[in-house]
């Protein structure tokens, strides 16, 4: 009984290495310092992609046209994983379905800065793009969320929605 505990816990493991290997490196454009970009790329880390490089470039208008991300899906940064793009903060989970289920896309975004998407769920006083959260008025910091979809662009350019959170 012990031995098939044990080999049941073993594919398990194995199972779960396989996985976090299969999740691709990521590169993230960034303009310059921006903590709540800093932030998404940590969370995408503590979500099991193992790589993810920084990239900070002047011409996000130059990364964003090369990627062919739309103009009205734009936020601040832009990532490549495999052969999509990841326009801002899109939640990892979002992520590894698009990997796992393989669409003919181009890739997905999140548009603009949400509040509550991850790396937008703290206060970022330095950070000069938007991703400031509001203060409550007894000076303690909340998190303050709002509904925001995770949109596919497919291989075509049409959008649709992905998500909703």
């Amino acid at each position: 009984m012990l031995r098939k505990w044990l080999l049941a816990i073993s594919a398990l493991l194995a199972l779960l290495v396989s996985a976090a290997e299969k999740l691709p490196s990521v590169e993230v454009f960034v303009p310059g310092l921006c903590l709540a970009c800093l932030d998404w790329a940590e969370y995408l880390r503590q979500n099991g992609f193992p790589e993810v490089k920084v990239v900070e470039v002047k011409d996000m208008a130059a990364v964003k046209k090369r990627f062919k991300v739309p103009a009205d899906l734009e936020s601040v940064h832009t990532a490549k994983v495999g052969p999509y793009f990841v326009e801002g903060h899109v939640p990892a989970e979002d992520i590894k379905q698009l990997l796992a289920e393989k669409p003919k896309a181009q890739g997905i975004a999140v548009p603009g800065l949400p509040r509550g998407a991850p790396g937008r769920e703290l206060s970022m006083p330095t950070c000069e793009t938007g991703c400031t959260m509001l203060d409550s008025d007894a000076g303690q910091r909340e998190i303050r969320r709002e509904m925001f979809n995770t949109m596919l662009v497919d291989d075509k350019g049409k959008i649709s929605i992905w998500a909703r959170h």
